[in-house]
């Protein structure tokens, strides 16, 4: 693996599966296959990080130790809370979880169907060392906002937790495809993340995140339960990273027609 460090990119850790959805865009993964790639992460001595210790690392300029993984999870889901952090907490492991603070209430709501995290759970999870932050406040396609409406999102999020909490939430996940061509938005958005106070965020660009790259969009590499433990192995050492080429082609391919 090179001087890059992979921030992977979780969802669901459920027994659910969309069979009507290419592999490459599952966003679940069974408790079995988890607990086997965490179990992998064990057996060959990976380092694991929250985002926040990675992105500082990242920010520092250092020599990247070989074997570094960090953790991550999008969307909030109650299941982090029943099937993932057990398995975590046994191994030892620190972790991100970004919520969409408008589905985390008092009593468990839903987002895409499933049960989200309650705000007692979040609070139960911080105390136990999990990192939270912000996945905006009501998870839109913030391309399609409004700029107002988009600072909202990014400063109303942050709030809510840091309100609940009690401590400061500079950690960002950008919500759906990340729009890397729209260098205009990009722009603006940065803005917007460090006037809120954001540090350092994440977004869908695959591969491995080096020094080299803007801390407030980070690059992640996707895990779910297609992937085997030869394929996970090549996802963390970097093999996967040709698939943002593609990325990058289909967006601005995208984008171009779109004009016509």
């Amino acid at each position: 693996m090179g001087q890059g460090i992979p921030i992977l990119m979780y969802h669901s850790i459920s027994h659910e599966r969309d069979t009507s959805v290419h592999p490459y865009y599952e966003t679940h993964t069974s408790p079995k296959t988890f607990a086997s790639q965490m179990s992998l992460l064990v057996d060959e001595g990976y380092r694991v990080l929250n985002l926040r210790t990675t992105a500082t690392l990242l920010k520092s300029g250092e020599k990247i130790p070989q074997k570094t993984v960090a953790l991550t999870f999008d969307d909030g889901f109650e299941d982090f809370y029943s099937n993932a952090f057990p398995v975590l907490a046994s191994h030892g492991f620190p972790s991100t979880v970004f919520l969409p603070t408008a589905y985390v209430e008092k009593q468990n709501n839903f987002f895409k169907g499933k049960k989200c995290l309650s705000w007692g759970q979040v609070i139960e999870l911080n105390g136990q060392g999990v990192h939270f932050g912000s996945h905006t406040d009501t998870h839109p396609q913030l391309l399609a906002l409004s700029f107002g409406d988009a600072r909202r999102e990014l400063q109303e999020s942050k709030e809510k937790i840091e309100e609940k909490l009690g401590k400061e939430v500079d950690c960002f996940s950008y919500p759906y495809a990340f729009p890397e061509h729209r260098h205009d938005f990009v722009r603006k958005l940065e803005k917007f993340l460090k006037a809120a106070g954001y540090r350092c965020g994440v977004t869908t660009k695959i591969g491995l995140s080096d020094k080299r790259e803007n801390s407030l969009f980070l690059k992640r590499i996707p895990a779910n339960e297609h992937d085997d433990p030869e394929f996970f192995q090549a996802k963390l050492e970097g093999c996967y990273d040709w698939v943002h080429h593609l990325q990058s082609v289909f967006k601005h391919a995208r984008k171009h027609l779109n004009c016509r």
